[in-house]
């Protein structure tokens, strides 16, 4: 009888509730408690010293220690198979960002179904590096897993920004791009030359990630999430239905399985950084940064969950075949 009641009690503790974990929770919880709070109870957000400066400005720093933080986890070591996957994917994702993204920008005035140039181009060229990792871990050989030290030139808001820039968009000064990937740049130079550096910088992307998700939240409204909540779904099935299948078929007649191809099809929670950017030197923008934090934020959710179960599928129905041959 003590033996089962002692049972009883260890147990105990592990019927605790514990918050769930999804894909981009690290971004996405705060997110949530910052949006909730200036949904509900704005004026907390004033309250001042510290914490409204925190809330209410310095993301663009925020976000230029994350990019220091990334390239210093980014090895100069990649395998040329490493290399060759990350590129032959990287392209026609984003090819097809700024292709979609520019149509409805010239074609459509900026606004198909609720979904803007901003929105489709700072999402679908993101890619949600962690899931990646993880999908490749199980599906994936060494060059695809390796591929993504590539994939990660797609963090930031530089890549939207360049495509922007280029068609005439926006008119972002050189040195406002240059300087939006010379964090990323020095965080891989630091990294590769001082290991010590690397061990100090990369633990601190997460925690980073984490206080943008809430001044991200302090800046939305319930009222703008549910604007972009449909649109924001559209954007999702549009990464992975249209974008992934056709980076999947780049990849095959390159030689590829499609496997990374497909579990590359997301957006990364840190694409919600890219309008808050773009609105700081282009303020034509501004306007539409809120609706397009939460479409993004609809979107990273919605890919996460299709892209690892698509992921299989393809390895199942187009992979198994190839490995048992060789």
């Amino acid at each position: 009888m003590a033996s089962s009641e002692a049972t009883a009690n260890q147990s105990a503790p592990g019927k605790r509730f514990k918050v769930p974990r999804i894909p981009g929770d690290i971004m996405i919880y705060p997110m949530i408690a910052g949006l909730l709070i200036n949904t509900f109870c704005p004026q907390v957000l004033e309250i001042g010293g510290f914490f409204t400066n925190a809330t209410r400005g310095g993301a663009n720093a925020v976000v230029a220690a994350i990019l220091l933080f990334v390239g210093a986890g980014i090895s100069f070591k990649s395998t040329p198979g490493a290399v060759k996957t990350g590129v032959v994917v990287l392209i026609p994702k984003l090819v097809l960002a700024a292709a979609l993204g520019l149509g409805v920008a010239y074609l459509f005035n900026d606004n198909f179904l609720g979904l803007s140039s901003v929105s489709i181009i700072g999402g679908i060229s993101f890619c949600n590096m962690a899931l990646y990792t993880g999908i490749m871990s199980e599906y994936g050989n060494e060059s695809e897993q390796g591929a993504v030290g590539i994939l990660f030139f797609t963090a930031g808001p530089t890549v939207t920004m360049i495509i922007l820039g280029v068609s005439g968009l926006a008119n972002i000064p050189l040195g406002t791009v240059v300087g939006s990937v010379l964090p990323l740049v020095i965080g891989m130079v630091l990294g590769n030359l001082f290991p010590f550096i690397r061990n100090l910088l990369v633990p601190g992307t997460n925690p980073a990630i984490a206080v943008l998700g809430f001044q991200l939240g302090c800046s939305m409204s319930l009222v703008s999430f549910v604007t972009g909540g449909i649109s924001g779904i559209l954007l999702g099935l549009i990464t992975v239905f249209v974008a992934g299948p056709v980076t999947f078929a780049f990849e095959r007649l390159m030689g590829g399985t499609g496997k990374p191809a497909v579990a590359c099809s997301t957006i990364a929670g840190t694409a919600m950084t890219t309008p808050a950017a773009l609105a700081e030197v282009a303020p034509k923008y501004a306007a539409i940064a809120p609706v397009a934090y939460a479409q993004i934020a609809t979107a990273v959710i919605i890919t996460a969950v299709l892209a690892p179960i698509l992921t299989g599928w393809v390895d199942k129905r187009f992979c198994q075949g190839e490995a048992e041959s060789k």
